[in-house]
């Protein structure tokens, strides 16, 4: 038999029973736990062999079970593992499947070659943190098991060695890694200044000498130094950290295996010993095909990685043929057979129920539609289902070549168009920032055509005490009527369905070099973390969680080539050339005129000024610090990785022009994702300078995610100024904070996109702004296609530079620390097209004016090496621009009275 390979990102989510052994809150009982997976040493009855079956043919595929500890780097394994395997792997969270489960598809319908236990938050102490894996590695001695970081930890424990802190957590940071040659390491150098560099995030470790004997030691750290990432990246952009294999190089055979059995044996003594103050970072069971890892082979900067994952994969082809040819196991060969296929297809393809991916179901593939008269696309699969929902969009532009600066530039043509009434209902998508082309196109538009509509959603109160998701929906049409409706499947899940509605042709855009051609462009708020697998918020924003216009008139700038766009999408029922008449003839007039519609310039600031005076900040400096101590604590407990600690300051400021304040902050502070929104409706505008793209999707699938995290001020000379960009690039500590967040980034895309395409072109670049150098890395992969645009960003939301990671944990422990809702700070500004492209920034630098009161919010990520007072200045830092912006527009009204 020769299935067709499943697509990846498909898990088991819907078998959760009544026993399971998990439970998400770590306030709520931790008794649940059955008998035999006490504390201490565990002791389990085997669970019987398999029935005898003829070996079937080897098809080069291994089938993988890999269990999710509720971490944010599983799905970088899951890649891996979909390339080295031939096949993706089945995930399951610890809690998905009973022990009756795991029982049926690894013994009964022999549906995996394989398991891998996953890293994860917390301890393999506690069965909440571990799940189903403890009671794996103990009962399920005749099958290859790979733990990683808390997989290998739970294997230690599960024999009866001890977890216990490790002298200093070590997060994102490197350290070379000395190894016994062991299957596990085959082709793969050793010790100091080999090339094996590894990548850790662990605060607990396995204390070596508790080691029973059952386990032998088959790696450590060569010296107790760790290292910074920059030094060891290889020449030439990082595409794939995992490439570069020794060639020749043969493993040293350090163990015997029992050719009657398959078991593994020490030659001839007890495992050696680990070398004093040495961490250890690898062990394998002396009987069982059971493998730890304390790093982490998936991350980006783990040298020889994806080798490591071929050597599993082999040494499972190894156990099972010598056991095949033995017949001593009635476990089926670990490879396909018609029967256990399809037990293997059929797990792949469970719907997703998780709580991870709640409300995010697999969206049905995108098709050609023949059956539409002229439309040859269309967003959704059935149409006759929802044939009364279908929208069918043209597509109408002209364009102005040269024209741009002509005009007075994008704050003029902005102005012209869209300024008066103090620029109700307006948007503006600005690259207000064009240095070393970091951003091209600008969008900008108001209140259009017959299309036109303003969506605005607010969470129930349920979600913000419960995992229920669900809130009010409301809508206002061009023509003013406004209707309002419960959503109770949540935000994403009515965007979804709104996109996947749009039926449009393809030759309408042809030829326009931008991704958007007319759909929704507005803000989706941090609280929708609920709609996306957080248990809930414990804080209620006061404004919206999401506002979104739909544009169908608007105009694009390309600040590239100088060139103006007056788009306009209209239904078959009218039509758009007036609008495109009248906008191209108020264009020419600007030209004429020369006239420059911008207020005046206010006079520069200086850059020293306090960053917060006038404002009234949530925490106090002493609390902030005291917040930072709290993020440690649970960083060195193995809570979390990192936590993006936030806060956020605020002043009232009354009924001001935010237009003009805006302008004022996009002059001051360029950036290449920066945006203003009003909704009038709302007493709501928002003036963002933000420098950081959260992910975009473009016509031809790809998907990419920009995130910063690292970040000095700029000097007041070009020597101090070099000097500290020469700082941020060579600091430890910021390259632990980037790498753990690109490796979360990875994580998020790697659910979504085609296996092995995930990559990092551009890792810890330095790029730099008015006020701050900051460090950004760059991550990409194509889009599976049977996935929406609206499945990708649930599926990395919020962005994980705001959080942390794990994601979920960290968040849930921020919700504990900060004091109230980040609103839309921490959410993200942009678009969604109707063709199911869309770009997203981070809302960062951002001065949010809502009911008479400006906020602005700022942070920073938390790691174990970080200074409490060095993060609260940091924090300071980051509200500088804004909050200049506000004070200096105050000082000019304040002038002109």
């Amino acid at each position: 038999m020769n299935p067709l390979a499943p697509k990846p990102n498909l898990r088991v989510g819907d078998i959760i029973k009544a026993d399971k052994v998990r439970v998400f809150n770590h306030d709520a009982s931790k008794a649940v736990i059955t008998s035999h997976m006490a504390p201490g040493h565990l002791e389990g009855s085997y669970v019987g062999k398999r029935h005898a079956e003829e070996p079937s043919q080897n098809l080069g595929v291994v089938r993988t079970l890999l269990i999710d500890n509720y971490d944010s780097y599983t799905y970088n394994i899951y890649q891996e593992l979909s390339v080295v395997n031939g096949l993706p792997p089945v995930v399951v969270r610890n809690d998905e499947w009973t022990w009756n489960d795991i029982c049926q598809y690894l013994y009964e319908e022999n549906a995996f070659d394989n398991v891998v236990i996953s890293p994860g938050p917390g301890s393999p102490m506690r069965p909440e943190d571990i799940g189903i894996g403890l009671r794996l590695l103990l009962e399920c001695k005749d099958i290859p098991i790979l733990g990683v970081c808390l997989g290998h930890q739970a294997l230690g424990y599960v024999h009866g060695a001890q977890v216990v802190h490790a002298s200093e957590p070590v997060h994102g940071r490197l350290s070379e890694v000395l190894h016994n040659g062991c299957k596990l390491f085959h082709d793969i150098p050793s010790g100091n200044s080999s090339g094996f560099k590894v990548v850790r995030y662990h605060s607990l470790v396995i204390d070596a000498e508790s080691l029973p004997k059952d386990l032998i030691p088959i790696a450590w750290t060569s010296s107790t130094d760790t290292l910074p990432f920059l030094g060891n990246q290889r020449s030439g952009v990082i595409l794939d950290a995992y490439e570069r294999q020794l060639n020749g190089k043969k493993s040293l055979s350090f163990f015997s295996e029992d050719s009657k059995t398959g078991s593994f044996s020490w030659p001839s003594s007890d495992a050696e010993e680990i070398p004093s103050g040495k961490i250890l970072m690898g062990i394998m069971h002396r009987t069982r095909p059971h493998y730890g890892l304390q790093f982490h082979p998936e991350s980006v900067a783990t040298n020889h990685g994806r080798q490591i994952f071929k050597n599993f994969r082999e040494i499972t082809e190894d156990y099972w043929r010598r056991l095949r040819s033995s017949s001593i196991s009635g476990r089926k060969h670990g490879v396909y057979n018609a029967l256990s296929s399809k037990l293997y297809l059929a797990c792949m393809q469970v719907p997703n129920e998780s709580r991870l991916l709640s409300g995010m179901p697999i969206s049905k593939h995108l098709i050609d539609s023949t059956e539409t008269g002229p439309f040859s696309m269309c967003n959704m699969v059935n149409l006759s289902h929802l044939r009364k929902n279908v929208k069918y969009l043209r597509l109408k532009w002209r364009k102005l070549e040269s024209f741009a600066s002509q005009a007075g530039g994008a704050r003029n043509i902005f102005c012209e168009l869209f300024g008066d009434h103090k620029a109700e209902n307006t948007f503006w998508l600005d690259s207000s920032s064009l240095e070393k082309r970091r951003a091209r196109f600008s969008f900008m538009g108001g209140k259009g055509g017959s299309l036109w509509k303003q969506i605005t959603f607010r969470l129930s109160d349920q979600s913000v005490i419960t995992s229920k998701v669900g809130g009010f929906l409301s809508i206002e049409d061009a023509q003013g009527s406004t209707t309002s409706t419960f959503l109770e499947d949540g935000f994403f899940d009515f965007l979804n369905k709104e996109l996947q509605s749009f039926c449009y042709e393809e030759k309408d855009y042809e030829g326009l070099p931008f991704d958007f051609y007319g759909g929704y462009i507005g803000y989706l708020g941090y609280g929708l973390k609920v709609e996306c697998g957080v248990s809930s918020n414990r804080h209620k924003s006061g404004a919206p969680d999401a506002c979104f216009f739909f544009s169908d008139d608007f105009v694009v700038i390309d600040h590239f080539h100088d060139d103006v766009y007056i788009m306009s999408v209209h239904d078959e029922s009218t039509t758009s050339r007036l609008w495109l008449d009248d906008v191209e003839q108020k264009l020419v007039r600007l030209r004429a005129s020369k006239t420059n519609r911008l207020p005046s310039q206010t006079p520069e600031s200086s850059t020293n000024s306090p960053a917060i005076v006038g404002f009234i900040a949530e925490k106090s400096r002493e609390q902030y610090t005291k917040d930072v101590e709290k993020c440690q604590e649970f960083i060195r407990d193995g809570e979390s990785y990192e936590l993006c600690l936030t806060t956020q300051i605020r002043r009232r400021i009354g009924n001001i022009d935010a237009l003009e304040l805006y302008l004022n902050l996009r002059e001051k502070n360029p950036a290449p994702y920066a945006a203003w929104l009003n909704f009038s409706n709302e007493n709501l505008s928002i003036c963002c300078s933000s420098p950081e793209r959260f992910l975009q999707l473009n016509r031809d699938g790809i998907l990419e995610a920009k995130p910063i995290k690292g970040t000095i001020a700029r000097g007041l000379t070009p020597e101090e100024d070099e000097l500290l960009k020469l700082q941020l690039q060579y600091s430890e500590k910021d390259q632990a904070e980037n790498l753990m967040i690109v490796d979360l980034l990875r994580n998020d895309l790697g659910r979504v996109c085609e296996p092995g395409s995930v990559h990092v072109p551009h890792l810890m670049e330095v790029e730099s702004y008015a006020t701050v150098h900051t460090m950004v890395s760059t991550i990409r992969g194509k889009k599976q296609s049977n996935l929406s645009a609206v499945d990708c960003v649930r599926a990395a939301f919020p962005g994980g530079s705001m959080t942390g990671a794990p994601k979920l944990r960290s968040m849930e422990l921020l919700d504990t620390i900060e004091s109230c809702s980040r609103g839309i700070y921490s959410g993200c500004i942009g678009f969604f097209s109707y063709n199911q492209t869309f770009d997203l920034n981070i809302v960062i630098r951002t001065v949010v004016i809502h009911d008479g009161e400006a906020s602005i919010g700022a942070g920073g990520a938390i790691v174990a090496l970080s200074n409490p007072e060095d993060e609260y200045k940091e924090m300071v830092l980051k509200t500088r621009a804004p909050v200049n912006a506000v004070m200096e527009y105050q000082s000019n009204s304040l002038s002109d009275e």
